[in-house]
């Protein structure tokens, strides 16, 4: 019989890792452990189109539910249970209901949870990581009512354009300078800035929440907004607590090497969002990446660090995956491949910034001189496919030298 996998996390890491993994070893016994009941689903629509149809009354989860290549019996389903600890020296996870599942191999998937802010009344404000958050917050949303959200990422961004969409007002706040501006850069940031202020989003930035009274939010000017509903969107956290015990490096997620074996276990590895792991296309520092196209990359690459491990070699030293992204707001896709937040400078390839909604635009972004990222802004999926093979093969060609 094959090794026994066991992966925690239901979502695409974790439904990608198994499919990698029985591609790789036909023989392997995997179980699947996650702790939402609901089979492994997509997440990024819930701030986008699958919001806006849940207000309508679709319910929505069979829409997101993923198509996958999983023969029936091919793995053991384990929904609606949590991993509390594991065992790394007998190689078992412990389950929330006492249980202990044995492992050959252990892939952590377990994704990430949404940040909280720090002050009380946080039972009244959402949040928005899952189905059950994305049906709560659905319930909630009436038209002409106004959206308070706390943190200008590609989320918060994300359901401001759904809320205008809808037929409320959307106030933002965020501390930094400019919405997204830690993956986009100054320049590409001001200019969606502007973008959605034309829309009409009360985009408040430079500005923190330090309280919440009675729904009415507290800002670090001391003004107040009051709003009718609050959604906190101000970043992600780690689900690695599970681990604490198995002498990993869990600082901002699983400390991996190349071949995604965690740092101080050589029969654990992770994947997908909690992965922090260096890739050589850019330099040899260790990053998580919260970026779509991760989780099957790491995933497969996971599974070829199992299988030639099994037996007895080692998987080839180079991972080099190139992260991709796509966020759609008030109609218009950004779409990225690559690092942009490594850039140090940007060059407009097509287009103008200060066009931004209204014509397509191209960016890339170059650090010390190097490619390292495109992005397009409402972009023709031909020209940004060019250029993303263009950027492949630079980044590849670098490596190589």
């Amino acid at each position: 019989m094959g090794p026994r996998v066991l992966v925690i996390g239901s979502s695409l890491a974790g439904l990608r890792s198994a499919e990698a993994v029985l591609a790789a070893l036909p023989d392997a016994r995997v179980t699947l452990v996650g702790d939402e009941p609901h089979a492994p689903y997509n997440r990024p629509p819930l701030s986008k189109e699958a919001l806006a149809g849940l207000v309508a009354g679709d319910a929505g989860l069979d829409k997101l539910t993923f198509r996958h290549r999983l023969d029936a019996g091919a793995v053991t389903w384990r929904l609606g249970a949590r991993a509390i600890s594991v065992d790394a020296a007998n190689r078992a996870v412990r389950l929330g209901d006492g249980e202990a599942l044995p492992y050959d191999w252990l892939i952590a998937a377990s994704g990430l949870r949404p940040r909280r802010l720090a002050f009380p009344g946080g039972e009244a404000r959402h949040v928005l990581r899952g189905i059950d958050d994305a049906r709560q917050l659905a319930a909630a949303i009436r038209p002409g009512a106004r959206m308070l959200v706390v943190g200008a990422g590609f989320i918060g961004c994300e359901l401001a354009a759904t809320a205008m969409k809808l037929g409320l007002s959307a106030s933002v706040i965020e501390p930094a300078a400019q919405p997204m501006l830690a993956a986009l850069g100054p320049d590409v940031a001001a200019a969606m800035a502007g973008f959605h202020r034309a829309r009409g989003v009360d985009l408040r930035c430079g500005l923190s929440v330090t309280g919440d009274e009675n729904g009415a939010l507290i800002l670090s000017d001391g003004s107040r907004i009051d709003g009718d509903l609050t959604v906190e969107s101000v970043g992600s956290v780690p689900n690695v607590e599970w681990l604490s015990g198995a002498g990993l490096d869990l600082t901002n997620g699983v400390l991996c090497d190349a071949t995604l074996t965690a740092l101080g276990s050589d029969r654990i590895l992770a994947v997908g969002d909690v992965a922090r792991f260096p890739n050589a296309l850019f330099d040899a520092t260790p990053r998580r990446v919260e970026h779509w196209s991760i989780p099957g990359l790491t995933a497969r690459r996971a599974a070829e660090t199992i299988a030639a491990r099994t037996a007895g070699a080692e998987p080839p030293a180079r991972f080099a995956p190139l992260p991709g992204f796509w966020s759609d707001q008030h109609g218009l896709r950004l779409q990225s491949f690559g690092a942009p937040g490594l850039g140090d400078e940007i060059r407009v390839l097509e287009g103008e910034l200060a066009a931004v909604g209204q014509s397509p635009c191209l960016v890339e972004y170059r650090r010390a001189g190097r490619p390292v990222g495109i992005l397009g802004l409402g972009a023709a999926p031909a020209a940004l496919a060019q250029h993303r093979a263009r950027l492949d093969r630079v980044l590849n060609e670098a490596v190589a030298a």
